[in-house]
């Protein structure tokens, strides 16, 4: 598979991650690479940003392969990464970082660093009462309680500071941080008609936000966020409000964006990936990779992301599992 990089095409049947303006904002270099099995056929489209740290240039994927005219398998997939691992070498790059959470490739090429990685995908063009019935009882239990007591889901740009503060101060408690809000604000006025706000009120009282980009192909939970201890259920009625108007819209998927496989028992992912799934979506499982590309960069990479967070996200994963 010949690889080479191809102008930005993008409509709204691709990820909202694949667009001109989200690439951008997001990195110092950014554009398409195309896979062709001949001159004039195009086979798949990888979207990837490059940041400059100092001399260091470090390549990140926002969202996986893209095929067209049909589903690539695994090895096809494989083929056209191993293409584009060459490319990027070839042009100066110093590492391939593991993607952004929501991007779950089917493979990974020879010589990565890869863990498995997963999410959950809601179907969006069932009913609205096929989705319902596919809550877990549980899960609708609590949203009739939430609705009962009288919680009420508020959607628009002007929810974009509370939602922002729930998200920052929901991340501290877990000892993370989250951008300053002037970057929050260029993201939400960047994406503009494809993004969507969404906070759970009760009593007047924020109880949780969500923040979710979409596009026709997908809508992305992104962000989320909530006081210490909302209203039981207020959550749940969020995600079920969100997923109905992005239906209604005609988005095809709902995408809850990255679960680690396996989780510990009893640990605080599994119950967060026990959360996703009883919205009824496909375990969807893949890998998530990086690729040193030359050794220098690669080392001040590795040790950066070491001495802040005990390693990146696929050096977590391989360690935990």
């Amino acid at each position: 598979m010949i690889v080479k990089k191809i102008n930005v095409d993008w409509h709204p049947g691709l990820s909202i991650y694949a667009s001109e303006p989200f690439l951008k904002l997001v990195g110092d270099e950014y554009g398409w690479l195309g896979g062709f099995y001949e001159a004039d056929n195009l086979r798949c489209i990888l979207p990837y940003t490059i940041i400059r740290k100092a001399i260091f240039r470090l390549v990140r994927f926002r969202v996986e392969t893209i095929p067209l005219n049909g589903e690539l398998s695994p090895d096809e997939e494989k083929a056209f990464l191993n293409g584009v691992v060459a490319y990027f070498r070839k042009n100066g790059a110093d590492m391939i970082m593991p993607a952004t959470t929501n991007t779950i490739f089917q493979s990974y090429p020879d010589g990565a660093i890869a863990a498995p990685y997963g999410t959950f995908i809601i179907d969006l063009t069932q009913s609205e009462d096929a989705l319902w019935s596919k809550l877990h009882s549980k899960h609708r239990n609590v949203i009739r309680n939430a609705m009962k007591k009288g919680v009420e889901i508020k959607e628009g740009p002007e929810q974009a500071h509370v939602a922002h503060e729930l998200i920052r101060d929901t991340l501290k408690r877990s000892k993370l941080g989250f951008m300053g809000y002037k970057e929050y604000e260029e993201l939400v006025h960047t994406l503009n008609n494809h993004i969507k706000i969404f906070v759970a009120y009760f009593d007047g009282v924020a109880q949780g936000s969500a923040v979710i980009p979409y596009s026709d192909y997908s809508a992305y939970y992104l962000y989320g966020g909530s006081i210490p201890k909302p209203l039981t259920g207020a959550m749940n009625f969020l995600q079920w409000e969100a997923i109905r108007m992005f239906r209604d819209l005609g988005v095809r998927r709902y995408d809850f964006v990255g679960v680690r496989i396996n989780p510990a028992d009893g640990s605080k992912q599994e119950g967060l990936m026990m959360y996703k799934q009883r919205f009824g979506g496909r375990l969807v499982q893949g890998y998530l990779w990086k690729y040193p590309l030359r050794p220098l960069g690669c080392f001040i990479y590795s040790q950066a992301v070491k001495w802040m967070r005990d390693g990146d996200i696929v050096d977590q994963e391989r360690q935990r599992l």
